[in-house]
């Protein structure tokens, strides 16, 4: 029995470390590359958006399996992790440089404008992701655990809208356009969670069979 519970704790530990760790890397590299805005086809968004839409995915994924509560331990957690990157950018900003290191402007002026963003995601972060762990659940009820496509699909698209909207605006407002990225932006994170659907199926599936397997 000790070792049976030691395969299954080990099990879901694994899979929870995997998992966290892809979110918190996601959510650092989405806010670092933000400050650059390229284009997809005609459409113009930051350079972030593909990293930050993981983390959407990872939390539907988590939230499926492990629940509400165990998502929303995840979201804090990344919180706690964007405010620690602002201080150790802003840090590494201020900390004088070596006099033979001749890129002082350029690293300034890169991750100068990084901090505006991390403070931008900060905000929208906490409004979108714990609206999207609550309208995953809000939906798996609604529909007694069935359609999973639908509920993914749901909580995404309303949150990507609501985080979109928060981030472009204090993070660009002066500076660039911020309706044409505000659409832009939401067009691509709407088709990004329309096609990383199958994907939630297939994490969704392989971790419940780790389950079963762990359980047997």
């Amino acid at each position: 029995m000790k070792d049976h519970d030691m395969r299954e704790g080990g099990s879901e530990d694994g899979a929870i470390i995997a998992l966290s760790s892809l979110f918190a890397g996601c959510l650092i590299v989405s806010a670092v590359t933000a400050s650059k805005i390229i284009r997809i086809g005609g459409i113009y968004v930051p350079a972030g958006v593909l990293a930050y839409c993981v983390c959407f995915w990872v939390t539907d994924v988590v939230g499926e399996i492990w629940g509400r509560v165990r998502a929303g331990v995840m979201v804090l957690a990344g919180f706690i992790t964007l405010v620690l990157s602002l201080l150790i950018i802003q840090s590494s900003i201020w900390w004088p440089s070596a006099p033979f290191w001749p890129h002082q402007e350029a690293y300034r002026t890169v991750l100068g404008s990084t901090s505006r963003i991390i403070l931008a995601s900060l905000t929208a972060y906490l409004v979108s992701q714990y609206h999207d762990v609550w309208a995953f659940h809000f939906w798996r009820k609604l529909t007694s655990g069935r359609h999973l496509w639908l509920r993914n699909c749901a909580s995404t698209v309303v949150s990507q809208l609501l985080d979109t909207v928060i981030f472009i605006t204090l993070a660009f407002a002066g500076d660039l356009p911020v309706l044409p990225l505000i659409l832009g932006q939401w067009i691509v994170k709407v088709a990004v969670a329309l096609l990383d659907t199958p994907f939630v199926y297939l994490a969704v599936f392989w971790l419940r069979r780790r389950e079963a397997e762990a359980a047997s």
